[in-house]
């Protein structure tokens, strides 16, 4: 898959998540198989007043690239304005945010809300490629309820507006995260569009991501919640894009190091107390799943202090030699 003059190295990208996807994720996720990364949506506005909280978002590490902005907004000369102050922070992409359905983003006419102006989203998108010289990116819904499915007009519209690839998550907006995807929506952007077109949307294991790249001939998968407390859903899924037969998975000793290493780079990212309250959720994610954990879990997640939990996760991989 290529885009713009970046080639990926697999088609499992890793996907924006608010609150999780910040820079000691991403360079986990790219260490461990993830093709290129998303960073946590920005609005455009703050962007223009350079907000500093705008700004931290689009922190990276150069470990990271290929790395996307993604930027959301409802007005074409803001988006502009802000694809070039975010440009000169040197993002391999810029990405249009289509399809967040959040109230207090689509109600401001952005996110999913363009998908019911496509007039719009095409002048916004026309606005952003020209106002830099990096590829754009767009993410999108199925429409905004189960009569409006429009995605694929949607995908064309961006298309001729000059976007170069499409991410679409196949759900409406008044579905939000309930309910399932429905992939053949996938499927149909892809027959509309001839950009690379990358699905995403109940994504849950590596036979997940080949399935849908299998059912529905999209050029990328985009892995979100399920890479949370486990990246190497990337580098699993590629190795059984390529062999055909499934890897173990990590062990909870595994896990465990991989916490402690993520914990080392929040810490130094976000400041001690920062890191560690922000460093809880991640935690309970690597934990998840394993007889006995939840105790862990538990004591870890009232921990105040960093060599206190990072001492309990050393005795606790202690306890598995």
């Amino acid at each position: 898959m290529i885009i713009g003059d970046t080639t990926l190295e697999s088609p499992f990208v890793l996907a924006p998540l608010a609150g999780y996807t910040d820079s000691p994720m991403r360079r986990l996720a790219r260490r461990l198989g993830a093709a290129m990364v998303w960073t946590e949506m920005v609005s455009a506005e703050g962007a223009i007043r350079e907000s500093d909280k705008t700004f931290e978002l689009l922190v990276f590490d150069p470990a990271e690239r290929p790395i996307a902005f993604q930027l959301f907004g409802s007005r074409p000369e803001s988006m502009a304005g802000a694809a070039r102050r975010i440009a000169r922070l040197g993002p391999d992409v810029i990405d249009l945010n289509a399809g967040c359905p959040a109230k207090k983003v689509v109600r401001g006419g952005s996110g999913a809300a363009l998908m019911t102006d496509l007039g719009l989203l095409h002048e916004i998108a026309a606005t952003v490629v020209g106002a830099t010289g990096l590829p754009v990116t767009a993410k999108i819904r199925s429409g905004w309820d189960g009569g409006s499915i429009n995605a694929p007009e949607a995908a064309g519209v961006l298309e001729a507006a000059g976007v170069r690839a499409i991410v679409i998550h196949p759900r409406t907006r008044n579905q939000g995260f309930k309910g399932s995807a429905d992939w053949s929506v996938i499927r149909d952007v892809k027959r509309a569009v001839g950009i690379p077109v990358i699905g995403s949307g109940d994504v849950k294991t590596p036979e997940d991501a080949l399935t849908m790249l299998e059912t529905t001939s999209c050029d990328g998968v985009m892995i979100g919640r399920a890479a949370v407390g486990n990246p190497w859903i990337f580098s699993l899924a590629l190795a059984l894009a390529e062999t055909g037969r499934p890897s173990p998975p990590p062990t909870l000793a595994d896990r465990i190091r991989l916490a402690l290493e993520h914990l080392e780079l929040m810490v130094a990212a976000k400041g001690e107390r920062r890191g560690v309250l922000e460093m809880r959720k991640h935690i309970v994610a690597y934990l998840r799943g394993f007889p006995g954990a939840s105790g862990l879990r538990a004591e870890l997640v009232r921990m105040e202090g960093h060599e206190r939990v990072r001492e309990r996760l050393l005795d606790a991989l202690d306890a598995l030699a």
